[in-house]
This record gives structure tokens, C-alpha cells and sequence, in this order.
């Protein structure tokens, strides 16, 4: 019979492989802005200011999750993670061997096509 720790430990494995919901990822981004900004002891008003991203946009991000591209860019680059968020795609991903090839094989095109049948 399984015990506790071993339901827990299988429940986490099986979070891990699920694909993770928006609202989660937005959530854990907003949550690890507002620890980045307040470990510098950085205000809300005074990243406002520094940003030129309204205080209600900031309050909206970290309560929410909800923010635009541009004012998220504008905060990254007051808190100095402009390169973290500017290089967000700048490596390809892929998992297997195929999806490898096929990047490397459509590197350098400007658009992508629906392979004919």
C-alpha cells in the first residue's frame, strides 16, 4: 500500500508532465516579478516612475497576472532583466529528433508553409 509521500511524490510527477495552464504561468510570473522587485526594495510608485508604467498597471500585474507585452518589457528593463525577456524565443526548443531536423531545415526562411498532403 502506498503511503502519503509516495502519493505525493506521484501527483507531483504527474503535474510535471501535464502542460501547465495559462493563468498558472501568468500567476508565477507576476509572483516572481513582485519578489525580484521587492528583494531590490524597489515601490511600486518608485518602479512606476522609473518605468513609465502607471502604478495601476504594476498593482494590476502582480494582483492579476495581467499586463501588456510593452509595460512588462518597461519593467524588466527598471528591474535589469532586459536580456531575459528580450532573448525569451532567441533559442529554438524541440523535444524529438524530428522536430530538430525540421528547424534546422526551415532556418533562415521568413515564413512558414502547411506541408502538402
Amino acid at each position: 500500500m502506498a503511503n502519503i509521500s509516495d502519493t505525493d511524490n506521484m501527483l507531483s510527477l504527474l503535474e510535471q508532465l501535464m502542460p501547465p495552464d495559462v493563468d498558472d504561468v501568468t500567476r508565477k510570473i507576476a509572483d516572481d516579478f513582485r519578489r525580484r522587485r521587492i528583494e531590490k526594495s524597489i515601490t511600486r510608485e518608485t518602479l512606476a516612475r522609473k518605468s513609465g508604467v502607471a502604478l495601476s498597471n504594476i498593482t494590476r500585474f502582480e494582483q492579476k497576472g495581467l499586463i501588456s507585452l510593452k509595460n512588462l518589457i518597461l519593467l524588466a528593463m527598471a528591474l535589469g532583466y532586459l536580456t531575459e525577456i528580450r532573448d525569451i524565443f532567441a533559442a529554438p526548443k524541440y523535444s524529438t529528433m524530428e522536430e530538430l531536423l525540421q528547424i534546422r531545415k526551415n532556418t533562415g526562411k521568413k515564413k512558414a508553409h502547411t506541408p502538402r498532403q
